[in-house]
């Protein structure tokens, strides 16, 4: 990254699209200048059901995220559901010319090109590199191999390819608003380096995240990131059983998820009762206890961790987690939601507690963290977004096109 680089992040949740625009300060740290949210229905379940309305809510918060920063954005990266997402593990090792010249800028980027080229299938694409660790000839692992005297490196890298269908709507979609795509990064990859505090990066953990309507699901073994995946359940599921279960309004509903959430009535203290003022039926004010709306929100819970134990279970990944962190506006909020985590996973679960995760509202988390992986990208000349900081008059050009370095080209 370069100092002054202003990056574009976008995550389109379930229930809201949210933008977050960072500058690179003095310091390599990211300083947000904007970011905008809006409200979108369009994706259900982790489809995308309506595509204009998608666009009509980026492009809202693109244009709120302008007139904050008095820029005009013309690109922006943008985060996708693990669910379509395939991982690939790759090496390749690359000779050095002359060692005593020390390892070049090029030759990494070159080794970089190499690791990525495997076959594809055809009906994916290829969206992302994430380098996992590079080895000296002598065996010594390095984050940064330039200017070290080898004979060779040896490059280990996850190969991340994405659905080439989900990937032409989200091209439609950025078309239909004159926006280009800088780059596409799976939800739980941008966000470990936001969630997870320094000691559990490197170490085997699971980052759970858990939104309005989704379930993202990211394991990382030390530096690998090994796999991902969706789970169409999230907090709105809980609502919706409250307002079911108890023939309430969704607004009442979700006022009491959030007064009372707890995960686990084994925790009641005190079995208060609780006055249903949007009741439907006949007892117009009726009287619940609130042992039943906590016995509710545990059975949807429970739920959401056991169909994330069946999933990591069938892919052989459960006895190599050793901790999962929690987080995501969906659960946080509901208390005991760790302890009810642990109880069905049978691995310790804590809510996060990254050190940066506390300055970013739960709206924003997401998009901020996709661009703090941006900025981070290493070997790369450029991360910024394409934007435009000229009069307004320029700001009414065609979009320029360029070419996005985002491969390492």
């Amino acid at each position: 990254m370069a100092i002054g680089d202003i990056i574009v992040g976008i995550d389109i949740g379930t229930s809201r699209v949210s933008t977050v625009v960072g500058e690179v300060n003095n310091f390599g740290q990211i300083e947000t200048i904007s970011s905008a949210s809006y409200k979108c229905n369009g994706i259900k379940k982790g489809k995308i059901i309506d595509e204009e309305e998608i666009s009509m809510s980026i492009s809202k918060t693109i244009k709120s995220a302008e007139d904050e920063a008095n820029i005009k954005i013309n690109s922006a990266y943008i985060t996708i559901p693990g669910k379509y997402v395939t991982i690939v593990q790759n090496s390749s090792t690359k000779e050095i010319k002359d060692k005593y010249a020390g390892v070049s800028l090029k030759d990494v980027q070159s080794s970089i090109m190499q690791v990525k080229d495997i076959e594809i299938p055809e009906n994916k694409t290829l969206i992302d590199i994430a380098i996992d660790k590079i080895i000296l000839d002598d065996g010594k692992i390095v984050k940064d191999p330039i200017g070290s005297l080898s004979s060779s490196i040896t490059m280990h890298a996850e190969i991340i390819l994405a659905e080439k269908e989900y990937i032409r709507k989200l091209s439609n979609i950025f078309k239909r608003i004159g926006l280009e795509i800088g780059g596409i990064v799976p939800i739980t990859l941008a966000e470990r380096n936001l969630i997870l505090d320094t000691n559990e990066l490197h170490d085997n953990v699971m980052i759970l995240d858990i939104g309005a309507g989704n379930t993202e699901i990211g394991v990382f073994e030390g530096d690998t990131f090994s796999y991902t995946n969706t789970i169409p359940l999230g907090g709105d599921n809980i609502t919706s059983d409250i307002s079911l279960v108890l023939n309430i309004s969704d607004e009442e509903a979700n006022k009491l998820k959030k007064q009372y959430g707890l995960a686990l009535r084994s925790f009641i203290d005190n079995d208060n009762e609780i006055m249903l003022n949007t009741c439907e039926d006949e007892a117009r004010n009726r009287v619940i206890k609130s042992s039943e709306l906590i016995e509710i929100i545990e059975a949807r819970v429970e739920e959401i961790f056991s169909l994330v134990n069946r999933d990591i279970s069938n892919r052989g990944l459960k006895p190599k987690i050793n901790n999962v962190i929690l987080t995501g506006q969906g659960i946080t909020n509901i208390s005991k939601s760790d302890i009810a985590g642990k109880i069905i996973l049978n691995i310790p679960v804590k809510i996060s507690t990254g050190r940066a995760i506390s300055m970013v509202r739960p709206e924003f988390r997401t998009s901020y963290a996709l661009i703090r992986y941006i900025a981070a990208r290493p070997f790369v000349k450029t991360v910024s977004s394409n934007i435009d900081m000229e009069s307004k008059e320029n700001m009414l050009k065609t979009i320029l096109n360029r070419v996005k370095e985002f491969f390492y080209s």
